[in-house]
């Protein structure tokens, strides 16, 4: 029997690999000729082909909407939530074989459900984090969620690393009553533009969703379309300056990923390898750090200003973040170039009155020359050199600590990964650890993705070794975290932390402190900020790599067996899918 399974859950994450690969399982035990599509971040989608629809006996969706639903016209295809596929899998094959009917695909599959006739509203929203993973999808989901128990049509579109997802079409957004951008990064809100908008973080949508709509309803007002600023009673952290370095972040996060593995692989052929011009070696070193690495800092400082004064932000920032990054500066410089580049370009944009028949010179014209001119001359004449010094002197100490000041620096960046799980002071943290990586600083950056697996791990650890105070869907919950964690993605743990905070964050800030005490005690030095125990599989990404994986599994045990002993077993934890 041919059967193509397809998986998807709203959050994208674990869930969706989770059960696609029970269901894989059954179905292969059954003695079927599965395929399988899963919509979501852990693995790549392989969309089932044309030949392969029509080749299949049974469509089995476990997800809460059939995608692309028009393919399946006509064939036999069950569909549930994804929660009924995880308990028993084979179970649930059997239904869908036996129940499944002849489909046929809604006329407007796309459009949001009519508001419902006790007063149910059209809601649209759009979430996104700096990272584009966890929080993304995570919001997303516990949105979607709180507003079908509140009676309301609601559609979600993501924009991760991967792009936006769930696009929200044009229909979709005019017959919205309410708008909600829950997004800690700038998006473009101008084809919002005389909507009702709400906007919040993606910290709040995700440990608030039922009270973040309700507020949503109420407080909405209406914007121009390209306004950046939000709601007036929106906190700084949502609108300022919080949110405009996080954008820049999330903008030059690739850069560094790629700029860094790169120089990983170009240390296979040798340490010393790529000062041999013409070989493979030194090729790699010059696009890693000789280009992605030159790029990070530009990058930066452009979409710091991109944030704050859209597209007339861009170039100025970027030319003050060059002139950061070649005066010596460094990422301090890069940061302080795209505030200022974005609030001159701002300012020139707001103040700056011209007859209509040169208006439209503005934005090509007189607002990049200003703002560049004031930009490169601040950096280079009162900010660059001072900056440089202070960089420099931070890069001297960070080199020659030693092991207690190390080890301290480690418990301090380690703690912060795991106080909030993905918060502001989580990454704070992480921003600090990626703007050294442009000063060839490596070791915070290692200390601070070794702790920040802990957390999600730790849950994982511990739904495995106390299994009789956490019920059957938390322990589903913790092997879900566990892989989150192995991805570097401590947002796992926040299930169990929203529901047992005052038992959670403590276990988990002892073992993040101590898994970065350790990384800087035996000297790790990591290439790439992201990518978790996988980049352990690129040699000489991570240095010394055993001992780094040891301080993982230290950290990991303390949280996880910590909370096995102190957690109540009537506790039961809030667990999304």
């Amino acid at each position: 029997m041919n059967v193509i399974l397809i998986t998807a859950c709203p959050s994208g994450m674990a869930t969706t690999f989770l059960a696609a690969k029970r269901l894989e399982q059954a179905a292969q035990r059954q003695g079927w000729s599965a395929h399988v599509e899963m919509h979501g971040e852990i693995a790549p989608l392989h969309a089932a082909s044309a030949e392969q629809i029509a080749n299949a006996d049974l469509i089995v969706v476990a997800a809460d909407h059939v995608p692309a639903p028009e393919r399946f016209e006509g064939k036999r295809l069950f569909q549930a939530p994804i929660a009924s596929a995880l308990p028993d899998p084979s179970g649930f094959l059997a239904q869908a074989k036996r129940e499944a009917p002849i489909y046929s695909a809604p006329v407007t599959s796309s459009a949001p459900a009519a508001a419902s006739s006790d007063g149910g509203k059209r809601i649209v929203a759009v979430t996104a984090c700096p990272t584009g993973v966890a929080h993304t999808f995570m919001a997303a989901e516990a949105l979607a969620e709180a507003g079908k128990a509140m009676g309301h049509a609601i559609r979600v579109e993501t924009q991760g690393s991967v792009g936006a997802q769930d696009i929200l079409t044009e229909d979709e957004i005019a017959g919205a009553d309410t708008v909600v951008l829950a997004c800690d990064i700038d998006v473009d809100p101008s084809r919002f533009a005389g909507k009702r908008i709400y906007r919040t973080s993606t910290g709040n949508a995700l440990k608030k969703p039922r009270p973040t709509l309700e507020a949503a309803l109420s407080e909405a007002a209406i914007e121009s379309g390209n306004s950046n600023a939000g709601t007036a009673n929106k906190s700084v952290k949502e609108k300022g300056v919080y949110k405009h370095l996080l954008t820049g972040v999330s903008f030059m996060l690739p850069m560094v990923v790629a700029g860094g593995l790169l120089i990983a692989l170009s240390f296979v052929f040798g340490i010393e390898a790529f000062e041999q011009e013409g070989t493979l070696a030194a090729a790699l070193m010059q696009i890693g750090g000789g280009t992605a690495f030159a790029l990070m800092i530009p990058v930066l400082a452009g979409y710091i200003a991109y944030s704050i004064a859209d597209r007339p932000g861009i170039a100025p920032g970027m030319i003050g973040g060059m002139l950061a990054a070649n005066i010596g500066s460094g990422f301090i410089g890069g940061i302080l170039a795209g505030f200022l580049a974005g609030y001159v370009a701002l300012a020139v944009t707001r103040y700056v009155k011209l007859p209509s028949s040169v208006e439209s010179l503005k934005p090509i014209l007189i607002i990049p020359l200003v703002a560049s001119l004031v930009t490169g001359l601040t950096m280079i004449y009162v900010i660059g050199e001072p900056v440089a010094a202070l960089l420099n002197a931070l890069t001297s100490f960070l080199e020659s600590m030693g092991s207690t000041n190390a080890v301290l620096l480690g418990i301090l960046l380690g703690a912060m990964m795991c106080f909030d799980l993905g918060g502001p002071v989580n990454k704070a943290a992480y921003t600090f650890g990626v703007g050294l990586l442009a000063s060839e600083t490596y070791g915070p950056m290692a200390a601070i993705m070794a702790a920040g697996m802990v957390p999600a791990i730790g849950m994982g650890i511990a739904s495995f070794v106390a299994r009789n105070k956490f019920s059957a869907p938390e322990r589903e919950a913790g092997k879900a975290s566990f892989v989150l964690g192995l991805c570097f993605i401590s947002e796992g743990a926040i299930p169990f932390a929203a529901k047992d905070p005052l038992r959670v964050i403590p276990a988990c800030i002892a073992g993040g402190a101590l898994t970065g005490a350790l990384s800087m005690l035996v000297g790790a030095k990591l290439m790439a900020p992201h990518g978790g125990i996988f980049v352990l599989l690129i040699p000489n990404a991570i240095t010394p790599a055993l001992l780094y994986l040891g301080a993982i599994v230290a950290g990991s045990l303390v949280t996880g067996l910590s909370y096995a002993f102190i957690k109540r077993g009537a506790a039961q934890v809030a667990v999304a899918s």
